[in-house]
Order: structure tokens, then C-alpha cells, then sequence
């Protein structure tokens, strides 16, 4: 009797576990919308620092934004669309060949860093081969509102429903004034396979380092295109002002959702995934500079500020945790972690630095996981000056 109370206690454990890991990841539907709307108020920094402004609305997942020298904005869409509001008012939209399920579709954006003379643009995104989901990194030129030249700048990364990584990067930026030295970074998750991040010999898991023609650079320390392994799901990427690369990182889920990361990224090194979390660091793995401990943060993309008093401020964006997080860096580590915006705008993803100097942040109430309010979802202009006092 006692063998078969225990066996049926175990199981109502086990129902409860998965049903839990159920209703966090579940993508739930949410309303159509119709077509982006874009702003033409400006405000300046002279104004109240806190103000904010709403540049776009009525957006569908917006994943990524980059601004063209030109001052024409640029942003994918999870969905497929790739849009670009340019400076002239001129609005022109592409329908990419991404497969939008779960959390692929089309995701990072990068600019080649001599954009101004080759007309460069970087897409991840996913899509399927064979029945199976992969995700692809591919290259453009963009010009005349008008993208050509398609070109698969590397292909068949492991792909899932959950997992996907995406985000893409150039740098070090000193390095990319005369490209010597300057590579495209690559996020990619571990596929919902734990186990791949550990292998040295799948591109699950892991940070990539490419020339920009989709070569491997001869000083990768894995003769592929492995950067740093033994990471489930990065989705930032940043350069700070020393030219280090920084990473953030979602951590587990389920019922023990937490321990997400901020790291500071080494050529070759092991970041533990899935045998290293949190403050449990396996010899011969790396520790994060920061973890969110049993709070989730679900870190989205993350930009770099240099701040006052030989300081820099590495800030991301929280999905789950609804906030605007901002990693203060001094002495080459995180002295202090500040929150701003919790709540106010719902899930954020993207925050980047504009030409303007002002943070530009996207929400992502539309991807099934928020609470869709009016307008959603956007991208939104503010001022960071008064969280770099």
C-alpha cells in the first residue's frame, strides 16, 4: 500500500512538473494587426531626462533594430517582415522566407561595418530543410529601398521551437574602422538539447566567430566556427569600451526558472551549460560576471554605454522580468545592477544605442507570452542620461 501511495504521489509530481514547463513556454495566440505606424515627435535631451517618446507602434514581435548612415531605421520582425522607415518618410517592407514558430523566425540584424560603401545587411532567421528547423545566417545589399545579391553567410545551425539564440554582431568596433581584426559574432541556442552545448563538434550552444564572407578565421580555437561553447539560449551580445565581448543568457525553466546570466566572453572557453548554473561552477568552466539567482530577468539584447569615473554600463533588456536592467562595469567586472522601466512598457527585447545617443528599446507583449496593450508592440526613444550620473 505505502509502495503504491509513493508511486502515485511521484507521478502527481512529475504532472505537476511538466504541467508547469507547459504553461511557461506556451505560445498563446494574439489579436491580427494591420500595417506599422510611425511618429514624427522628437524630443531632445535638453528636455526632462525621463521623458520618453513612442517611434513606432502596432508592430508584430519586433526582434532587432539598426539605423542605415542615412538615418533610415531598420527592424525584423519575428514574424518574417523585415521594414525600413527611412529619413525621407519613404516606408518599404520584405516578406523573408522565415519559418515563425515558437521562438524562430526572423530575429538579429547587423550592418556591415563599411555599410556606407558596400551596402551590407546580416539577417538570422529560421527556416526549415528536410523537415527539420535550422536557423541560417544571410547577407544582402541594400540599396536604393531595394535588398539583392542574396548570399548564405553560413547555414544549418541547429534549430528548435525554443532556443534559437540569433542575435549577430561585428567587432571589436576599433577593430572594424580598418577591419583587421574585426569579425561577425553569432548567438546560437542549444536547439532544446542541453547535451550539444558541450560539443565542440555542433554550432548548438554556442558563440561563433566568421570573416564577413562566411570564412572561418585561422585563430578560431576549434578550426570551426566556435567562439566560446556551453551556453542554452544567448540572445545579447555587446562590445564594451575596452573592446571586450559581453553576452547575456537565458538560464533554466520550468518551475525552477532563474539563474540567468551575464558573462564576459573568452576565446575557447566552456560556460558550463547544462553541468555549470548560478554559483555551481564545474572546474574547467567560466563563471558568470552576474546571475539572476531564482528571479528571472529572460535577458533579451544588451547595448554598452560608457559611463562617468572609469566606468562602463553594460544595459539589457528583460522579457519576463518586464524591466530595463543596467549592469554597471568597473575594473573589468559588475559592481552594481539597476532596474529601470519595470513594468511600464511590458516585455522588453531590444535595447540599442542610436545615432542620436538615446536608447531605443522594443517591446514584445505580441509574441504570446505578454499582456498586448494599446499600440503594442513598439519601439520606444529615451533618454539615458539620468541612470549615467
Amino acid at each position: 500500500m505505502k509502495i503504491r501511495t509513493t508511486i502515485l504521489f511521484l507521478l502527481l509530481l512529475v504532472a505537476i512538473i511538466i504541467s508547469g514547463w507547459i504553461i511557461r513556454q506556451k505560445i498563446v495566440p494574439v489579436p491580427p494587426i494591420g500595417d506599422p505606424v510611425f511618429e514624427q515627435t522628437k524630443i531632445t535631451k535638453s528636455e526632462f531626462p525621463s521623458l520618453y517618446e513612442i517611434v513606432a507602434e502596432n508592430l508584430n514581435i519586433p526582434w532587432d533594430v539598426v539605423f542605415l548612415p542615412e538615418g533610415d531605421l531598420v527592424f525584423s520582425e519575428r514574424s518574417g517582415r523585415l521594414v525600413i522607415k527611412g529619413a525621407n518618410g519613404k516606408i518599404r517592407q520584405f516578406e523573408q522566407p522565415a519559418l515563425h514558430s515558437g521562438e524562430g523566425g526572423l530575429l538579429g540584424l547587423a550592418l556591415h561595418p563599411k555599410f556606407a560603401d558596400n551596402r551590407l545587411i546580416y539577417l538570422y532567421l529560421t527556416t526549415s530543410q528536410a523537415g527539420q528547423s535550422i536557423n541560417r545566417v544571410v547577407r544582402y545589399r541594400l540599396a536604393n529601398y531595394e535588398l539583392t545579391e542574396e548570399k548564405i553567410i553560413i547555414d544549418n545551425l541547429p534549430g528548435s521551437q525554443f532556443h534559437n539564440g540569433g542575435r549577430i554582431i561585428f567587432g571589436p568596433p576599433n577593430a572594424c574602422v580598418d577591419m583587421l581584426g574585426c569579425h561577425l559574432y553569432i548567438a546560437v541556442g542549444d536547439a532544446s538539447d542541453p547535451e550539444l552545448a558541450q560539443d565542440t563538434k555542433s554550432l548548438a550552444g554556442k558563440i561563433l566567430r566568421l570573416n564577413d564572407d562566411g570564412t572561418v578565421p585561422e585563430d578560431n580555437p576549434f578550426g570551426n566556427p566556435i567562439y566560446s561553447y556551453g551556453h542554452r539560449n544567448p540572445q545579447g551580445l555587446a562590445f564594451d569600451g575596452e573592446g571586450k565581448l559581453w553576452s547575456t543568457e537565458h538560464g533554466r525553466s520550468g518551475l525552477k526558472s532563474g539563474l540567468d546570466e551575464v558573462n564576459l566572453i573568452q576565446v575557447g572557453a566552456n560556460y558550463g551549460w547544462p553541468d555549470s548554473q548560478g554559483d555551481v561552477v564545474k572546474p574547467g568552466t567560466v563563471a558568470p560576471m552576474l546571475h539572476s539567482g531564482d528571479i528571472t530577468w529572460a535577458p533579451g539584447s544588451a547595448t554598452y554605454l560608457p559611463g562617468q569615473n572609469n566606468t562602463g554600463n553594460l544595459f539589457f533588456a528583460g522579457l519576463r522580468g518586464e524591466t530595463l536592467y543596467q549592469a554597471v562595469i568597473k575594473n573589468g567586472s559588475v559592481s552594481e545592477l539597476k532596474e529601470h522601466l519595470t513594468g511600464k512598457f511590458g516585455r522588453l527585447r531590444t535595447v540599442l544605442v542610436g545615432p542620436d545617443d538615446f536608447l531605443y528599446l522594443t517591446t514584445s507583449n505580441r509574441d504570446g507570452r505578454g499582456k498586448v496593450r494599446d499600440g503594442d508592440d513598439k519601439i520606444i526613444r529615451i533618454n539615458p542620461d539620468q541612470w549615467l550620473k
